[in-house]
């Protein structure tokens, strides 16, 4: 499973890629907001620019902002020629479903649009995905990447059944009980069980569409996106941080650095006074 991380951020996308570990990015509008406030933005396309540039060789979502179809088409054609030439790196964001409000006659405009850019050779990344076969529409329509959002479909499964909760906590894969019933979402038990069905469904009619399991909120769920077969985890830095924490690790580094023998030391000091 390939990691990304969530933000619009430059100074967190720096800090990400000096790890070693980074395989993309995904930004939308209010990531994008959150960052220009935090940075104090002058010039957003300067700034967009200078994270395609820090990305180069690995992908950068731009999300669309229209909530119809000749909208998201012509926004994502001008994202795609404003910004792909700085490094050949972007994806378009299209929403799979831009209604604003039920029966507005908008919901095939995601897939319309999606389609319309794939035939530009504009790859896509469709986000907002609730369902498997809205992410199975929008593989059709020629998507590269479907993103559900594992940690909202939890939300919503809690909030429907009137449960208080904090979003950072573990949401069971095989669903939560309330009395003798499993809470679900028309058959959907928790976000990575949305996340593995559609997995299973792509497999199944040898879709190449990659799933982003998006939306994830903590280690636990990280690890469970991989178990399920995601192909790519959007995250943001303070959970693939967290990715590497463990008590027992700090536990180890304590006793092998109380072990250390002055004359192993000795070894590593002359190789640095070599270098000097």
């Amino acid at each position: 499973m390939k990691i990304f991380l969530d933000s619009a951020d430059l100074e967190e996308i720096k800090k990400a890629k000096s790890y070693g570990i980074l395989e993309g990015v995904t930004t939308n509008p209010s990531l994008i907001k959150k960052a220009a406030k935090a940075r104090s933005v002058k010039d957003l396309e300067v700034y967009i620019k200078e994270i395609l540039k820090v990305c180069k060789g690995i992908p950068v979502s731009l999300e669309v902002i229209g909530s119809n179809y000749e909208d998201m088409f012509n926004e994502g054609k001008l994202l795609f020629k404003k910004f792909n030439p700085v490094a050949k790196n972007v994806y378009i964001k299209i929403p799979i479903n831009p209604s604003l409000k039920k029966g507005d006659g908008k919901k095939s405009d995601g897939i319309k649009a999606i389609k319309a850019l794939t035939k530009l050779g504009i790859p896509v990344n469709c986000t907002l995905i609730f369902t498997p076969e809205q992410a199975l529409l929008a593989a059709i329509a020629g998507a590269k990447f479907v993103s559900p959002f594992a940690g909202r479909e939890d939300d919503f499964i809690r909030e429907s059944a009137g449960l208080k909760f904090d979003k950072k906590t573990h949401f069971p894969v095989e669903g939560l009980r309330k009395g003798k019933r499993i809470l679900n979402d028309n058959g959907i038990y928790s976000g990575i069980d949305l996340i593995e069905e559609i997995v299973e469904i792509f497999e199944n009619k040898d879709i190449s569409c990659e799933v982003l399991a998006a939306s994830l909120r903590n280690p636990r769920q990280v690890r469970e996106a991989a178990l399920v077969g995601a192909d790519i985890a959007t995250i943001p830095l303070d959970v693939i941080e967290s990715l590497l924490d463990h008590e027992k690790t700090r536990e180890g580094m304590k006793g092998f650095t109380k072990d250390t023998i002055p004359e192993y030391s000795k070894i590593f000091k002359k190789s640095k006074n070599k270098r000097k």
